[in-house]
């Protein structure tokens, strides 16, 4: 069964060129434009070599590119001072030409994507991630956007992980003996103490998917849809799901004293529904489908976090 939500409008290459000749400069508008990307939420669009244009595709998603307008400008300096890119707006489209929604045009990063990059090679991300992520995880202010999901206490997530974990183990995409296993990293994250800090910002979807990589340099950390703010073991999931063994003991190691074990342990228990998640409704996207299970397998590979 397909997972990818179908797209609530078409985008084509007229209607897009359409929209940049009402809201860009006469230069950029006649940069030549490629279609490279569409996820659940998102279509991206390759503007000349150095601009891409990102746009939903479904209403759902259309506020997540107003979030990225309103957050990456406030994130992006402190970010990009350690070495990593985020695609802040150059421009903050609005709708029209038949298109119902907000869109932007973004700098373009070269390079691979992380996920394509075997776990073993990136471990050379680990302290420039490490680094961002401390840049990045920031006191927000009042009105950062809310997330439903991202960033929130475990517990608030609790049944949606269990029938998560129900249906994989019924539907044989799960044994019983690992849905048990990663139900107890989540239960161990749930009992530990919530995050009682200020809301600091997170990137909400950080997984290697989301990442640019040229070579051994970590290029950018791109897609902020699911920006908002909260506890930052969300985001630091990441080290189950970007790194092996030793990759994520360079990413703890190069977070320094900044969290303490509870911090980890819910990272670890975040790892475990994200890996669920990505098990779940990854039918129609086999790399997200290999991310699901290897993520599962690093979680299981360790009792412990840190």
């Amino acid at each position: 069964m397909a997972d990818t939500p179908r797209a609530e409008v078409a985008i084509d290459e007229p209607q897009l060129r359409r929209l940049l000749v009402g809201q860009v400069p006469p230069e950029m508008a006649a940069l030549p434009l490629r279609r490279v990307a569409g996820g659940w939420d998102s279509e991206i669009w390759r503007l000349g070599d150095e601009l891409a244009v990102r746009l939903p595709r479904r209403a759902a998603a259309a506020p997540l590119i107003v979030h990225e307008q309103h957050s990456l400008p406030l994130l992006a300096p402190a970010v990009e001072a350690t070495g990593v890119r985020v695609p802040t707006p150059v421009v903050h489209g609005v709708p029209g030409d038949g298109f119902p929604w907000s869109w932007s045009v973004t700098p373009w990063f070269e390079g691979s994507r992380g996920i394509d990059v075997p776990r073993r090679e990136r471990i050379r991300w680990a302290a420039p991630l490490a680094h961002a992520l401390a840049a990045l995880h920031a006191a927000a202010p009042a009105d950062h956007p809310i997330n439903p999901v991202r960033g929130r206490p475990l517990a608030t997530r609790a049944a949606a992980f269990e029938e998560r974990a129900r249906g994989l183990t019924a539907s044989g995409r799960l044994d019983a003996a690992a849905a048990s296993a990663l139900t107890d990293v989540w239960l161990r994250g749930v009992a530990e103490r919530p995050w009682d800090g200020p809301p600091v910002w997170m990137h909400g979807d950080l997984h290697p998917g989301n990442l640019v990589a040229d070579g051994a340099r970590l290029v950018a950390i791109i897609d902020f849809g699911d920006v908002t703010a909260g506890d930052p073991a969300y985001d630091l999931a990441v080290g189950w799901l970007a790194f092996d063994a030793a990759g994520r003991s360079a990413f703890i190691e190069a977070t320094g004293d900044r969290h303490d074990r509870a911090t980890w342990i819910r990272a670890h228990a975040w790892a475990a529904s994200i890996a669920v998640v990505l098990l779940a409704h990854s039918d129609d996207n086999p790399d997200y489908a290999r991310l699901g299970a290897d993520a599962a397998e690093e979680v299981l590979a360790e009792a412990s976090p840190a």
